[in-house]
This record gives C-alpha cells, sequence and structure tokens, in this order.
C-alpha cells in the first residue's frame, strides 16, 4: 500500500499552512491521487520536503566526514562551571550540544552566533508509526 497524507498532515510536515498546500496543489506543484478527500503521493511529499530544506551554506568551509551537518543559529548558551549546554535552532530542528565551558567561549557561541552542529553516530534510530487496522 503505497504512503499517500491529506493535506493537513502534509503541511504540518513541510512546516507551512493548509492553504499553502492546496495553492501547491492548484499550481500544480505537488500532485495528487486523485482520491477524496485529497491525497498527496509520499513520494511527491518527500521531494517537495527536500526541495524546502535548502540549508544555509556551511560558513565553516571545513571537509569532514560527518554527513549530518546542520547549518543554524544559537539560542542560547548555558554555562555551569566547566561545562556549557549550547542550543541551535537548525530550520525546524533544535539541536543541543554539551560542551566544555572552554570550547564555547573558544568558539565566540552566543545567542545569535551562525554555527554548524556537527552529528557523526555509529547508531540512528528510525521509526515509523503503527498501522492502524
Amino acid at each position: 500500500m503505497p504512503n499517500t497524507f491529506r493535506i493537513a498532515p502534509a503541511a504540518r510536515l513541510l512546516g507551512v499552512s493548509d492553504d499553502t498546500v492546496r495553492r501547491w496543489i492548484d499550481q500544480g506543484i505537488l500532485p495528487t491521487t486523485g482520491a477524496t478527500p485529497t491525497e498527496i503521493p509520499g513520494e511527491a511529499l518527500a521531494a517537495r520536503a527536500v526541495a524546502l530544506a535548502d540549508e544555509p551554506d556551511d560558513p565553516t568551509g571545513v571537509s569532514s566526514s560527518a554527513r549530518n551537518r546542520f547549518v543554524g543559529i544559537v539560542t542560547r548558551v548555558r554555562i555551569d562551571g566547566v561545562m556549557a549546554q549550547v542550543d541551535l535552532q537548525c530550520g525546524p530542528h533544535r539541536v543541543v550540544s554539551l560542551m566544555s565551558a572552554e570550547a564555547a567561549e573558544e568558539l565566540g557561541l552566543e545567542p545569535g552566533a551562525l554555527a554548524v552542529a556537527s552529528v557523526k553516530a555509529t547508531v540512528v534510530t528510525v521509526e515509523t508509526p503503527r498501522e492502524r487496522g
């Protein structure tokens, strides 16, 4: 059974309003299955999500083996003794890093600073919703 999404869930996944999804359908940007109520093929929704995720250029100019790099803006820095918690907003995603206070200070991390979160993990868990039956 192919994955399809109705307008409201599609809008939430893309981070836009229901009206925007309807406009994209009317403009031919998003195809539908022809079903009533309107459904969008999952593959088309995924392609639109990729197109919308045009991330800002990586300001570091660093080559890295980490494939999960997120350009964002620092929203909060909490320093407590020798450790710091740094929060970045990378598009719709909040990324939190724990590091030494010394590293946070050396990097000049403060709210409003441009930064890149680089994640390299050997375990990434992927979950899907349970089928309702």
